[in-house]
């Protein structure tokens, strides 16, 4: 009783301004199946070499999940709801759940989704570094968006060894790993350092991942709670009101760490 009292004393939103929320996610695990679809629509000559390329990459195992991935909207949100105060890194999360505050760092992200912590190199210098990749299916321009990736990948027929693999990983990283609204601009330097397949494994994707997650977690709820009492304060008899909010990141990290 006395670990609750002292949990409950720390929580961002107090227990009597709970509210019910309906979250939208942006880590798209149903495009999985894009990415197994345009591997097999790989030539036959390639087809074999570039499974095995994409299988054996650093994101390679997160195609082997169990499918469809499941979502709950409203497991994310109450947990965001139980977010406590806490005394460590700025970068970690604690809940109150239960009599129990659960963590949420970089060493549940790791062990969760495997990928690796570094200390993120500066990115700009590989805008400037020639890229076959980028002129063969961007014509080399600096806005490519993430609906033109999603096209080129599924409609595009690939012209060399590994196009379809590095394509595939840039699809993986903005579409389900980093959780980015889907109208955001690819970052071009990613598309220069996938033209290095080794490279692109060694990059510290965790590290990266990570930082824009917890970013996005930590202020999901931000203004959420004010926003809600004024819609309720308008309409008094709506007892079915939801706030609609987006989260953005890796999120099914979250589900994984606490179901």
């Amino acid at each position: 009783m006395e670990m609750t009292n002292r949990l409950r004393a720390l929580l961002k939103t107090p227990e009597e301004e709970w509210y019910e929320g309906k979250v939208t996610h942006h880590d798209h695990f149903d495009v999985l199946d894009h990415i197994d679809d345009a591997l097999n629509r790989v030539p036959a000559e390639l087809a074999v070499e570039d499974r095995h390329w994409f299988m054996t990459s650093y994101f390679g195992h997160f195609l082997t999940m169990h499918r469809p991935v499941k979502f709950s909207g409203g497991v994310i949100h109450q947990l965001l709801l139980r977010e406590v105060h806490h005394n460590g890194p700025s970068d970690e999360m604690r809940f109150m759940l239960g009599t129990n505050e659960v963590r949420f760092s970089k060493v549940e992200f790791y062990l969760i989704t495997g990928l690796r912590f570094r200390v993120v190199p500066d990115t700009s210098h590989y805008v400037n570094v020639d890229n076959d990749l980028h002129h063969r299916y961007f014509g080399g321009k600096d806005e490519i968006s993430s609906l033109e990736l999603r096209d080129v990948l599924r409609l595009i027929e690939f012209q060399q060894a590994y196009d379809c693999v590095k394509l595939c990983l840039i699809y993986m990283l903005n579409w389900i790993l980093m959780g980015l609204d889907e109208r955001l601009k690819i970052p071009v330097w990613q598309i220069r350092l996938v033209d290095d397949l080794d490279a692109f494994d060694m990059f510290p994707w965790g590290a990266h991942v990570y930082s824009h997650s917890i970013y996005s977690f930590k202020h999901a709820l931000d203004g959420r709670r004010e926003r809600f009492q004024r819609r309720q304060q308008a309409k008094r008899a709506d007892k079915h009101m939801q706030e609609t909010y987006n989260i953005y990141g890796l999120s099914y990290v979250l589900l994984v760490r606490v179901l």
